[in-house]
């Protein structure tokens, strides 16, 4: 079992960054990637950021703005979003991909505002 710890949403005006981490914890496991989720109210949950061994991917709308990383020796992601806009006010959740499961955050809230 993988339990996932996120922290650094928070209100932000539009323009401005925030920073998010998602720290894993667990015993046993080895992880195949790492990556943000959002979900809007009254929208599906959306990929934001991915990172594996080999590759990374964003979504169009924060490719430029955004950037993934990843602390393989804390297991932990980063995703830092600058000039946020109002559109990205959302649930955030970090998702863990073992070779057996995937696991998923609590969610943490980013609101901009216009």
């Amino acid at each position: 079992q993988v339990q996932l710890v996120e922290s650094g949403g928070g209100l932000v005006q539009a323009g401005g960054s925030l920073r998010l981490s998602c720290a894993a914890s667990g015993s046993g496991f080895s992880i195949n990637a790492m990556g943000w989720y959002r979900q809007a109210p009254g929208k599906q949950r959306e990929l934001v950021a991915r990172v594996t061994l080999v590759s990374t991917n964003y979504a169009d709308s924060v490719k430029g703005r955004f950037t993934i990383s990843r602390d393989s020796a804390k297991n932990t992601v980063y995703l830092q979003m600058n000039s946020l806009k109002p559109e990205d006010t959302a649930i955030y959740y970090c998702n863990v991909v073992t070779m057996l499961s995937s696991f998923w955050g609590q969610g943490t809230q980013v609101t901009v505002s216009s």
